[in-house]
């Protein structure tokens, strides 16, 4: 049994490793090299390179093509660029689009590695003959006794399991995360050991594909016109200002309202269909029951109807807090909090935990939805 619990010789384990320019999975190239396994480097083109040439932050795109080849080239292994543009837009910028018109806080980063990364270039991988797909999350991959679970990672810090709540049962059993029994530091001092050319990289920043941060300017270029001017509303309904479309809004967000008020002003909730924002005070941010859909379970065995306590993660960066899975059917569930938490926006990711362990997860649907 080889370190990746597969039951063969590490130069008879042929893996995929996807490589995006980063230090984190350069290093994790690095480390299965140094174990002896027959390493492939493969690394996604996602978008027009030409825009994110030298563009600190970035990747899968532009430099970070060019420093996954030198890091790849460095190791003496076999690397690969594959044109995944078309699908990407498709499957992830545009569905991040429809999510911001439609007056949702969508999440890329999930919907990438649920499509593109983990559904398409595992099937690539497992053409080329491999073994396993390896990568540079921060998470990890546990074997348990009906099967492999997914596990935060050992550095709270730098944890990614809350992006790969999606990641299905049959995908989890083809993965693997060298790094999440790591923090930061071990990495860079690996990277550093190995002499890796991105060894200081900084690391990526926000939405890859997302210039300078402007979300609303992508939902423009791709929509023209979509997303019109609206009213600013009270929580009775009220008129209390305008804006210039609800893609410069989202829920929990405090500036950018431009109304003078006796107590600060947050955007409580975003209708898309009358192109309404509301915004209240913070203590109507607070929510202690919501629904979420498109469940993906990984517990053992089936989800439980109802009844299931746990923590959940409603942002990426919240902590998990006690909550109560009350029904589940057709995979939509109620969620109930034993505290109230802050926004809690529609489009963002449920993540369901037993301590350390992913049990599954879900989108937050909108309260009026069927």
């Amino acid at each position: 049994m080889n370190s990746l619990g597969l039951d063969k010789a590490p130069e008879n384990t042929r893996i995929v490793v996807a490589m995006s320019g980063g230090v984190d999975s350069s290093t994790a190239a690095a480390l299965m090299v140094e174990q002896g396994f027959d390493v492939i480097g493969i690394t996604l083109q996602l978008y027009d390179h030409g825009d994110a040439v030298d563009r600190a932050g970035s990747c899968c795109a532009g430099q970070d093509i060019h420093d996954a080849r030198r890091v790849a080239d460095g190791l003496g292994i076999p690397h690969y660029v594959l044109d995944y543009e078309s699908r990407f837009k498709e499957q992830v910028i545009e569905d991040f689009a429809a999510g911001y018109l439609a007056g949702e806080t969508p999440i890329p980063c999930i919907r990438c590695n649920q499509t593109v990364k983990f559904r398409d270039l595992m099937g690539r991988a497992r053409e080329l003959g491999a073994d396993a797909l390896i990568t540079g999350h921060y998470a990890r991959r546990v074997d348990g006794a009906d099967g492999p679970e997914l596990h935060r990672a050992v550095d709270a810090n730098k944890d990614q399991s809350y992006f790969l709540f999606a990641t299905t049962p049959e995908q989890l059993d083809y993965l693997r995360f060298p790094l999440g029994g790591m923090d930061k530091a071990e990495t860079r001092e690996h990277a550093e050991r190995f002499k890796l050319p991105v060894a200081d990289k900084p690391d990526s920043q926000d939405i890859c594909f997302v210039p300078n941060g402007s979300y609303a300017g992508i939902v423009e270029k791709l929509h023209p016109g979509a997303a019109g001017p609206g009213d600013i509303v009270d929580l009775d309904g009220a008129v209390i200002g305008n804006h210039q479309g609800i893609i410069h809004f989202t829920v929990g967000q405090r500036r950018g309202l431009g109304i003078a008020a006796a107590e600060p002003l947050y955007v409580i909730r975003v209708e898309a269909e009358t192109r309404r924002v509301f915004a209240g005070p913070k203590a109507a941010l607070m929510k202690s029951r919501f629904r979420v859909g498109e469940i993906n379970w990984l517990g053992d065995g089936k989800a439980p109807s109802m009844g299931l306590e746990m923590t959940v993660k409603v942002r990426s960066t919240t902590v998990p807090v006690a909550a109560c899975l009350e029904s589940l059917r057709d995979g939509e569930a109620e969620i109930t909090l034993a505290e109230p938490q802050p926004g809690i926006a529609t489009g963002q990711a449920c993540v369901f935990y037993d301590a350390d362990r992913v049990l599954g997860g879900g989108w937050i649907r909108r309260e009026d939805s069927a």
